[in-house]
């Protein structure tokens, strides 16, 4: 189980993205649904560093309705379908610099019947949740989630368990290689030997 489901202060969403991406490790994102409460700990994740980021939806300062969160203050929810995924972002940066976390893994730690429900063609507990679409389907997180505050129910992150920077890896993020030089950026994070990290 874990230690504390308080949400975390929205203060703590106030930090540059790189460092964001790797305090989020070992934090618990929890949803709460009709059905009950699931989550796991945040054990992968990406920056996704606005204008000047060839794979961030915001390069350029696009706007659209769809990244038009991104453009506000950090702490909510920034959700996006990919193919038949829903994916889910931390929105991060100033107000007017679009940048963001993708949660790429977690390791289940509460609500495991739901997950297992919800991933039924999953064959082992880490394939319930050990990739961006994955984890979203497992937790219930769906494009209604949208522009939710991320320090308070039925959406939030909790502070979980402290992990250390010897603990971290990175390296180049995944899925984006049609983005010229940001492609190799080393700005997917991950916890060192965990089983639920993507791949």
């Amino acid at each position: 189980m874990y230690n504390s489901s308080e949400p975390l202060d929205q203060s703590f969403y106030n930090q540059p993205t790189l460092e964001l991406a790797q305090s989020l490790l070992g934090k618990l994102l929890l949803k709460e649904t009709e059905d009950g409460i699931a989550g796991g700990y945040i054990v992968e994740t990406e920056s996704y560093m606005g204008p000047a980021d060839r794979a961030a939806h915001s390069f350029n300062n696009k706007r659209t309705k769809r990244t038009e969160i991104m453009f506000g203050r950090p702490g909510h929810a920034y959700t996006y379908s990919m193919h038949t995924h829903c994916l889910f972002n931390v929105v991060s940066g100033d107000i007017d610099h679009p940048e963001a976390v993708l949660i790429r893994g977690i390791e289940p730690c509460t609500g495991e019947d739901l997950m297992e429900l919800r991933r039924p063609k999953a064959k082992t507990k880490k394939q319930w949740t050990n990739g961006p679409g994955k984890l979203t389907k497992a937790l219930g997180i769906t494009m209604a989630d949208y522009g939710r505050k991320l320090d308070q129910p039925p959406l939030w992150i909790a502070p979980g368990k402290t992990v250390k920077s010897s603990e971290i890896a990175s390296g180049p993020r995944i899925g984006i290689e049609n983005s010229g030089e940001a492609k190799d950026y080393p700005w997917r994070f991950w916890i060192e030997g965990n089983a639920f990290i993507s791949r």
